[in-house]
């Protein structure tokens, strides 16, 4: 148990022993991280100021015995694939400096940007005129492609590629690898003097990468539930962090075939099973929804495994044996939930279900229930969707659901309450598109496969509907063949 001045504890490193340290897979960058936007002139101003020894803001590193997933690459520099160790540290904030350093002097590769080298120079030329100076940092650093001239063809390229040749640009990886021999050539060409103005941006430089110290902030003891909550605070101009992300690096497992382990990836589980539905409305599910499914069927497999609820809360107690356990017959119960929409009640797409909760529900009931009652189903669709009040409006109703949905699916006795459809009611109520009574209207006239008012020999194309449900004008939407057999055409 750590105390509250362990459990966040500064640090400080060197640019140079920091970068070390990522290239021996100290440090590792979660997958929830958003993608980093790299560019030439943040680099520039990053290294500017690092020159200037101004403070960049601190790494924040999060120390764990949790193994999550996380990018086997920063800036196109391979790390360890199957790297385990007693305590992981993944970097929370700071992926975007921690590449820009690491290419800058590495090199390497930035995606999006092809045959472009990251590598950076410093012209030695170049003083600092003073303290305030915020021109002359984008003269100093370069990038190769500010250099060449290729052969004399860029002619703005021709003065500075002259000084490559002199040894007066030189890379950053050079300083640090070769500083004797960038010290011999400015000794041979006549620029040695210990005053002299190139050999003191020598050592300035020199000096910040082996003096310059980046800060660090390292969380302990803290659970992923509350670094999510973290990473969000600090990441507020980024990506949300998303509890499916969260879940997906917490389930991750790398193949070991030297001990007969098998890999696990539940993205890659939920992206190969989107791909085998047939329907592509339903096959755009969002991930948060299919999450929820799945908790509730570890639940119903495993009381004791801590899943209480669908909140992001317990989404987060899923563990990567649960899962397992239970995919291959998750992924037949999701197949019968969206083929019962889609063939039996012949809803084309997701947008219509008046109650979210339905996919959790029918998933519930159809999860190794080798004998479905598809009557039965269809009862609960419509009863709940036309019943006069909520009855599946938050998780409280949506136990007591998979409970009677279970009862059926035991064998047991069950009943629906009556309850009486006032047309009244239905005509004065207020429908907003994203409203249930709404949906189920809609989902009901779906049910009568519709067919096109222009072409009635066909029916209606499923994205009609999703059209419709984004308009005010739903009292215009009626089939063309319901119309016909009720015997009301005159009427329209």
């Amino acid at each position: 148990m750590f105390t509250s001045t362990e459990r966040i504890k500064p640090d400080a490193q060197t640019i140079a022993l920091y970068l070390e340290n990522v290239l021996s897979h100290k440090y590792q960058i979660p997958t929830f991280q958003r993608d980093v936007v790299w560019e030439k002139e943040n680099v520039k101003k990053l290294w500017d100021s690092i020159y200037k020894f101004y403070p960049l803001g601190s790494i924040l590193v999060w120390k764990t015995n949790t193994k999550l997933e996380s990018h086997r690459e920063i800036g196109g520099i391979k790390l360890a694939d199957n790297f385990h160790s007693h305590e992981y540290q993944y970097i929370l904030d700071g992926q975007q400096r921690t590449t820009s350093l690491l290419t800058s002097i590495y090199g390497n590769k930035i995606a999006n940007k092809k045959n472009f080298n990251p590598t950076l120079y410093i012209d030695l030329t170049i003083e600092l005129t003073n303290a305030t100076d915020d021109i002359s940092y984008a003269k100093r650093f370069l990038f190769w492609d500010e250099i060449d001239d290729r052969d004399g063809q860029i002619q703005a390229n021709t003065g500075k590629k002259n000084r490559y040749k002199d040894k007066l640009i030189v890379s950053l990886i050079d300083i640090i690898k070769n500083p004797g021999e960038i010290e011999r050539n400015l000794y041979k060409n006549g620029y040695g003097d210990f005053e002299n103005p190139y050999m003191q941006q020598l050592r300035r430089i020199r000096e910040v990468l082996y003096s310059y110290k980046i800060s660090f902030i390292e969380l302990r003891g803290i659970e992923v539930a509350e670094v999510c909550q973290i990473f969000e605070r600090i990441n507020q101009a980024g990506k949300p962090l998303d509890i499916f992300d969260i879940v997906v690096a917490k389930t991750f497992r790398s193949e070991d075939k030297t001990n007969n382990i098998s890999g696990f990836y539940l993205r890659e589980l939920f992206d190969k099973f989107k791909q085998t539905i047939f329907s592509n409305q339903y096959a755009n599910i969002d991930n948060w929804t299919l999450l929820q499914m799945l908790a509730v069927v570890v639940k119903l497999e495993f009381p004791d495994a801590g899943i209480q609820n669908i909140t992001d809360k317990y989404l987060n107690e899923l563990k990567t044996e649960h899962i397992e356990a239970v995919w291959s017959d998750f992924q037949k119960a999701i197949a019968k939930t969206f083929d019962f929409f889609d063939n039996c009640l012949h809803i084309k797409g997701g947008r219509l279900i008046p109650y979210r909760y339905l996919y959790l529900t029918i998933t519930a009931y159809f999860y190794r229930n080798y004998k479905p009652d598809y009557s039965f189903l269809d009862k609960y669709f419509w009863y709940y969707s036309f019943h006069n009040a909520d009855l599946l409006t938050n998780t409280t109703h949506l136990w007591q659901h998979i409970y009677f949905v279970n009862q059926e699916k035991a064998n047991s006795s069950y009943s629906f309450n009556p309850f009486d459809i006032d047309k009244n009611s239905i005509r004065k109520s207020f429908y907003s598109y994203r409203g249930r009574l709404s949906r189920a209207i809609l989902s009901l006239y779906a049910n009568q496969k519709p067919q096109d008012w222009a072409k009635p020999h066909r029916d209606v194309l499923s994205d009609v509907y999703y059209q419709l449900t984004d308009k005010p004008n739903l009292h215009h939407i009626f089939p063309v063949n319901f119309i016909k057999q009720s015997g009301i055409a005159s009427q329209i």
